[in-house]
């Protein structure tokens, strides 16, 4: 893993490993959803969300977009509106945190398919939200989305072009991969630490079994609430971590085929079991990029032409591979060992 940008750097370029940073992003997703969607059993559709909040907070205090709408903030911040990322990342998870309550809060009765209903409209709304906040006052650019956002820098060390170290020259593209490989860490300890405490047992005993569980005492309410505001944190820290990298920021970013994708993961790698959350945000991400890259140079050495648009191959299999994976292996392809058992 501490090779990987260099070895995909060195067999395919740059590109490479732009792909790997941004499955790392998926991955921290997906293992936000699957504190929501795994451990408590709760089907939430619109966790991209969250996703779209903490990228845009990160745009608004870290991107010149605010003071050229509010020409006096700008006689207040004649540097500009530079908002350190030190206080960006717990602050989005706070106010994405709290947004997770927000949703939880009137869907504390609600039970699978309407649950999904509810939440994947909460995404809609935050997504339309954004897009139309341009007017009367511009908050958000609408569809043009907010550019020129800060990059990211740790002690004096800017994540952008190239950087060098000890007489190295190392693309920023390198330090971002090792940023988001640590975040993943942490993330993975929190999850681990969190499913084998008293809280992760009381989530285990809700997806269940929600009656019996609160005949035994739990709070549902409370632990479920607990569920939404952690899942959502995790993806406020990623949606900060996504302006950052790209430097923009737009609605397209977070539709519902997003939140789809990284539902998509969490049910493909194993619901409820962390390294197979990993492993299906790895292969959902990474793979058909693969697949793209390789559509055209295969279809022209065996038909000698481009015979599909390698964008139509890539959802074909794409799609026909979640099908054959819920036929043959139903509970993921890395389930919890329980869930294996009874498979």
């Amino acid at each position: 893993m501490i090779l990987a940008p260099w070895l995909a750097s060195a067999a395919g370029g740059n590109y490479w490993v732009r792909v790997i940073d941004f499955t790392l992003l998926y991955i921290m997703l997906a293992l936000g959803l699957n504190i929501v969607v795994g451990f408590t059993g709760l089907l939430d559709m619109g966790f991209i969300a969250f996703y779209a909040v903490g990228a845009y907070l990160a745009a608004l205090l870290a991107s010149p977009h605010l003071l050229e709408t509010f020409p006096a903030l700008q006689a207040l911040l004649p540097h500009g509106l530079h908002t350190s990322y030190l206080l960006l990342v717990p602050l989005a998870a706070l106010i994405a945190g709290a947004c997770g309550i927000l949703l939880g809060a009137p869907t504390l009765g609600l039970r699978g398919d309407y649950l999904a209903i509810v939440t994947l409209g909460f995404g809609e709304i935050i997504r339309i939200l954004m897009r139309n906040l341009d007017r009367p006052v511009n908050i958000t650019n609408g569809a043009k989305g907010i550019s020129g956002i800060d990059t990211l820098s740790l002690f004096g060390l800017p994540f952008k072009g190239m950087i060098h170290l000890a007489g190295v020259r190392i693309p920023a593209l390198y330090l971002w991969y090792y940023l988001f490989a640590l975040l993943i860490v942490a993330i993975v300890i929190a999850c681990v630490r969190l499913q084998r405490s008293r809280i992760g047992r009381a989530w285990h005993a809700i997806r269940e079994d929600e009656e019996v569980a609160r005949v035994m005492g739990i709070n549902v309410r409370n632990y479920k609430l607990l569920a939404f505001a952690l899942g959502a944190s995790f993806g406020g820290i990623a949606g900060v971590m996504f302006a950052s990298f790209q430097g923009f920021v737009s609605p397209e970013s977070f539709t519902l085929n997003e939140s789809i994708v990284v539902l998509a993961m969490v049910v493909l790698g194993g619901i409820g079991h962390v390294p197979g959350v990993i492993l299906g945000a790895v292969l959902l991400s990474a793979l058909p990029e693969v697949l793209r890259s390789q559509a055209v140079p295969l279809q022209q050495a065996l038909f000698g032409s481009v015979v599909i648009d390698p964008e139509i191959l890539r959802q074909l299999f794409y799609g026909l591979a979640l099908v054959m994976v819920m036929l043959f292996r139903p509970h993921g392809l890395w389930p919890a060992r329980r869930q294996e058992a009874q498979a």
